[in-house]
């Protein structure tokens, strides 16, 4: 399903003025390359530059049949006819010919001049590369410069090279001083100066790698990061090459039976069946490929993996000729991200595209081959390209655009967690929609270059592809009678070369915005709404997602010359913050729109409001104020709303409500959901909702659902908030302490804020643990010991909290001896055994003073009690500790803790840590002999039992 909106992309067009008409276009590096119907003439326009002056023009060896140009090396090569032969040529430093006296250097593939290019290479060269058949279609990597050429069985890849490196800053600065000379004394060299046209170097090309395809015609190639894509008639394969120093393992790649079985049957018509090959599936084609290595320099062995393959049947029903159900438009496009350097060797994603008359496919290739979007078009489309932002089209009459879906494929490449509860993007399976269409007559052409998209429209008049198709026709026909093909008029056609300047992204997401109104007005929960704002989404990501240099070039940012360029270069990098800037505060208000519209969404997609609202930047109270309920449905919340109101209430966060929203967010869970209210009530967030409002609906609750212990203890915060005691104690002696033990499990949030995270995590005590730490110790201790044991609560948290509370020296010894009796992990034993067993060190060392206060203990560090363990053996002090102890059991007692001073427990404590520093000091083993654990079994089990049996009332 496509989905149309009135959204116009375009902005501007001006029709370029051209002397003869045009033949054939291409762009490339901000520059329009223009081939006259003669072909034998080439003209280059600036289309960074008001008004697309004219920077160059020179002539050709031969008629031009195709032309594509290079951005790395910025060189062009073409398919030139001459006398009945076909030439595969490049041109390089094709720029020095804005001189209108300059030379022109003609040489063979890997043949270096002399003279000129020794000098620096100030001169235009054209450099013919020999093809033992004949080159059908060409094409450049974006991202190496290599050059792919297409012939009826073979493909064959060419590297650029750049043999002499030490000319090329000589060169660079000839160029310069020409481009100075020539600024001051021409007007036509203006878009000369271009910093990026700047880079002229020395090239050449090696033939490196020979693709033999035997079952496939090649029609049109592509070339992008390593990955190969050849197109037939209704056939499209892509291959990945990659470059290894192993030993290539002889594969069996061709099947020369399979080869004379075809060549058998070309005098039959045969039909293809429909299939679609991805992954590792694409290797089961019929079209065997073998490799041949051609390159001396190159040393690298060549390996080869199937892509993609993808086979069409002729539809008789789609308004279309058999002849005329053909491919066309195969492209690969790389996409690079703001992570990495436009000049980095491997993009981002890269993208397949081809398209029938009636339909365009759109795959990505890295990270796993998918189809991402299936276009169907309204009527017969001529040729596409494909870019970051848009998919533009022609037919006969008319430009159009559609979305695309490579900033969300890109995204999730670059983050892999965008999908989560902070994150989210639009998926990649959106069905696409097409915007506004600008009509034209007779549309043979289009290429586009950032914002700029050049057409080519010539009315009544065959293009070369409809005379050559129709001559094929002809002479394939088994008609007794002879038609005379058909004559070309001598009479001048009218033609045209428009240079049409889509909208900035910016500017039509805000287009978008006002169109989406509409839909806001009569149905907020439309799905077309929804699906408006993620077109807008993932327009503002792309542009996002570009580095800044490529953002400029898309923004068509105009070229400046060298001397003005370094000036310039500090105001340009404040242009392209404020920009990028606006791109974000954009990207923010549209999560805000995207989370009103999940918010008010079904089950299924309720989620997704929390990541947006998140990336909105929101705060709750104006997230709660958005989400309002409408006046058709005055006691109605959003699923989604919901979602994300429970989510913020459930974590830990710093923002503090105000008692008006508190308030509100009371009453909201009261309508909607009132089992929530208890998980509500305990959020930290919550600190300033009004205690007697929510008393009475918490009560209303108990009537309509029950008592339970943690409503109960809820409750009993309230009344504590409105120092109402004896209320309080009524409520909390309605269950017994384990009960209680039970609610606070259920929600530890009672007790404390921020637990359960790393022990790093900020820890708080609340009312309800400060008022049990005065009236019920013992239940504080019990709750903090099962919060432990339940994964609720860290050691260290929990002695936080008994540090917060005052009670370091009583209740948190009595919490570490809890957790002695409760717990079952030797790791926790162990650090708890030493903790304990310093406190009662502490204790003894002090059983000679006369006063009966109680110092305040700290946590010992293991080091400082293994240390003073060892101080006791090797003085020989513990055995008269150890004969003191009887006497001390009957003698005095810590009175103001209730397990401090049992006798046992610190003889086995103290005989495991002697043990233990024994172990590890030699010095000290003789004095502690008599202090090794039991034998037999773990020794922390025997321990601990031994703790239980001592711990246990006589």
């Amino acid at each position: 399903m496509v989905h149309v909106y009135n959204c116009h992309p375009f902005c501007s067009q001006q029709i370029l003025q051209v002397e003869q008409e045009p033949r054939l276009v291409c762009c490339g590096g901000g520059v329009l390359f223009v081939v006259a119907t003669g072909g034998c003439k080439v003209e280059a326009y600036n289309l960074e530059v008001e008004g697309c002056p004219l920077i160059c023009r020179f002539a050709t060896m031969g008629t031009v049949r195709s032309i594509q140009n290079s951005t790395i090396g910025d060189y062009l090569v073409t398919i030139e006819e001459k006398n009945s032969a076909t030439y595969l040529r490049a041109y390089t430093n094709w720029r020095y010919q804005a001189e209108e006296k300059a030379r022109v250097g003609v040489r063979l593939l890997g043949h270096l001049l002399r003279g000129a290019s020794q000098r620096g290479g100030v001169q235009m060269e054209i450099i013919e590369i020999p093809m033992s058949e004949r080159p059908v279609a060409v094409a450049c990597c974006p991202v190496t410069g290599d050059l792919l050429v297409g012939c009826h069985k073979t493909l064959v890849l060419f590297a650029l090279r750049r043999p002499n490196p030490q000319n090329l800053n000589q060169s660079q600065q000839n160029l310069q001083s020409l481009g100075t000379n020539t600024q001051q004394s021409s007007s036509q060299s203006q878009g000369q100066t271009s910093s990026s046209n700047q880079n002229i170097s020395f090239l050449d090309f090696e033939r490196s790698v020979i693709l033999h395809l035997p079952g496939m015609k090649s029609k049109q190639v592509a070339l992008c990061g390593g990955y190969v894509a050849v197109q037939a008639e209704l056939e499209v394969l892509v291959l990945k090459l990659d470059a290894s120093t192993e030993p290539k393992s002889q594969d069996e790649s061709s099947d020369p039976h399979k080869s004379d079985y075809l060549e058998d049957q070309a005098d039959f018509l045969l039909l293809p069946k429909h299939g679609e090959l991805l992954g590792d599936r694409a290797k089961d084609c019929d079209i065997p490929v073998s490799i041949e290595k051609t390159g001396l320099e190159d040393r690298a062995q060549y390996t080869l993996s199937y892509v993609l393959f993808r086979r069409f049947t002729p539809d008789y029903f789609q308004g279309c000729s058999v002849d005329e159900t053909q491919l066309h438009s195969l492209q690969l496009h790389p996409l690079f991200t703001s992570n990495q350097s436009v000049t980095a060797d491997e993009p981002a994603c890269i993208f397949c595209f081809f398209s029938l008359p009636t339909a365009g496919y759109l795959y990505s290739l890295k990270g796993g081959v998918e189809l991402i979007s299936a276009y169907q078009y309204p009527e017969k489309v001529l040729e596409a390209v494909l870019t970051d932002h848009l998919l533009h089209v022609i037919t006969k009459s008319a430009l159009q655009c559609f979305t695309v879906r490579c900033a969300a494929v890109a995204a999730r490449i670059e983050d892999p967690y965008i999908d989560s509860t902070m994150r989210a993007c639009p998926p990649s399976s959106l069905e696409v929609c097409a915007l506004r269409m600008q009509l034209f007559i007779g549309l043979r052409s289009v290429c586009v270059f950032g914002r700029h998209v050049v057409l080519l429209s010539a009315a009544d008049a065959e293009t070369p592809e409809e005379t050559e198709r129709n001559n094929q026709r002809r002479s394939q026909s088994r008609k007794w009678t002879v038609s005379s093909p058909k004559e070309t008029s001598t009479a001048g056609h009218g033609w045209n070369l428009y240079v049409v300047d889509t909208v900035s992204p910016i500017t039509l997401y805000q287009e978008m915005v006002e169109y989406s109104q509409r839909y806001a007005e009569t149905n907020p929960q439309a799905q077309s709404l929804r699906h408006l704002f993620s077109e807008a989404h993932l327009l503002l990501r792309a542009s996002l997602l570009q580095p800044s240099e490529q953002q400029q070039n898309s923004e068509g940012v105009p070229a400046v010359s060298l001397q003005t360029d370094t000036d310039r270069q500090p105001e340009r990098q404040t242009a392209a913050q404020t920009d990028r800037q606006e791109l974000e505060k954009a990207l923010r208000e549209n999560c805000a729109q995207l989370g009103d519209c999940f918010s008010r969404s079904s089950q299924k997609d309720c989620h997704l409001a929390l990541p947006y609202y998140r990336m909105s930047g929101l705060s709750v109270t104006e997230v709660m104020v958005r989400n309002r309920p409408l006046p058709s449905s005055p006691h109605s919340y959003g699923a989604g709303f919901l979602f994300y109101l429970k989510h913020y209430l459930l974590e830990e966060t710093e923002q503090i409500l105000s008692q008006e929203a508190a308030d509100e967010v009371i009453d909201i869970f009261s309508q909607s959901e009132p089992s929530q209210l208890v998980s509500v009530c305990a959020s930290p967030s919550m600190t300033n909702v009004s205690p007697a409002r929510t008393l009475q609906i918490l009560r209303h609750l108990e009537d309509s659902a029950g008592v339970s212990v943690p409503l109960t203890i809820t409750m009993a915060t309230m009344l504590l908030r409105l120092d109402d005691l004896p209320q309080y104690a009524q409520l909390m002696e309605r269950h017994t302490e384990m009960l209680l033990v039970y609610g606070f499990i259920e929600e530890p949030r009672l007790l404390l804020h921020g637990g359960g995270g790393g022990q790093h995590t900020r820890v708080q005590t609340t009312a309800l643990s400060q008022q049990l730490a005065k009236s019920q110790p013992g239940l504080l201790v019990a709750g903090m010991v099962a919060l432990h044991e339940n994964n609720k609560v860290q050691l260290e948290q929990a002695d936080h909290i008994f540090k917060e509370l005052g009670c370091e020296n009583c209740l948190q010894v009595d919490f570490w001896e809890g957790m002695l009796m409760a717990s079952s992990q030797e790791a926790v034993i162990q650090e708890l055994l030493f903790r304990v067993s310093s406190v009662y060190i502490d204790r003894l060392t002090q059983t000679n003073s006369d006063t009966h206060t109680n110092p305040p203990h700290r946590r010992p560090t293991r080091r400082s009690t293994r240390a003073r363990i060892t101080v006791l053996c090797t003085r020989g002090s513990l055995f008269s500790v150890q004969l003191t102890l009887p006497a001390l059991n009957t003698r005095r007692r810590y009175t103001n803790c209730s397990l401090c001073c049992v006798v046992r427990p610190c003889l086995w404590a103290l005989s495991y840590l002697c043990w233990s520093v024994s172990q590890t000091k030699p010095y000290g083993a003789s004095a502690c002999t008599s202090s090794a654990p039991p034998e037999g079994g773990s020794t922390i089990a025997a321990l601990k039992s031994c703790w239980t049996v001592a711990l246990r009332p006589s």
